[in-house]
């Protein structure tokens, strides 16, 4: 609910750091909790899609590219207008598994050591353009490797299901 708050500016309105509100394509780009807004060495900002049918990384398609392009361009401008960190002093990247399931793109310093930010969970926006551009359902047919705690529901029902 608090993502649909951002977006429908009931809260944190303040926070917003950039918006394109096209409804099909757009975002807004806002802090994320975890960086305390002090200094750029743990730079987190977090991209919200405006759109609520996509959930994660498996949904997306070709079709998406445009949306995927935007938050890429426009969010990179963004940083460097708000906070002078270029474009390539940044990892910008998607979760999967993702800590909640409406589209989000993360938005780091480039030398910040982010939780999730390592390769069994982070997938490079760039990167994941390029897929959908050689194959719009890639990420519907390729297996994803990803990393649970020990703690996590997922990972008990991977230990009920005799998987783990």
């Amino acid at each position: 609910q608090w993502v649909y708050n951002i977006l429908e500016k009931k809260a944190e309105a303040d926070r917003i750091i950039h918006e394109n509100p096209d409804p099909c394509n757009g975002f807004v780009l806002v802090p994320d909790f975890k960086w305390n807004q002090n200094q750029l060495d743990d730079l987190y900002l977090i991209a919200l899609i405006h759109r609520r049918e996509v959930k994660s990384l498996r949904d997306l398609t070709a079709e998406h590219i445009p949306l995927l392009r935007n938050i890429l361009q426009e969010g990179k401008e963004a940083v460097v207008k708000h906070f002078g960190v270029p474009g390539s002093q940044l990892r910008i990247y998607l979760h999967y598994q993702p800590s909640y399931y409406h589209l989000h793109v993360h938005f780091t310093a480039l030398g910040y050591d982010a939780p999730g930010s390592s390769v069994e969970r982070a997938h490079l926006l760039a990167d994941v353009i390029d897929n959908l551009a050689m194959d719009s359902m890639y990420y519907q047919k390729r297996a994803l490797t990803f990393a649970l705690r020990a703690d996590e529901l997922l990972f008990k029902k991977f230990q009920e299901a005799g998987r783990v």
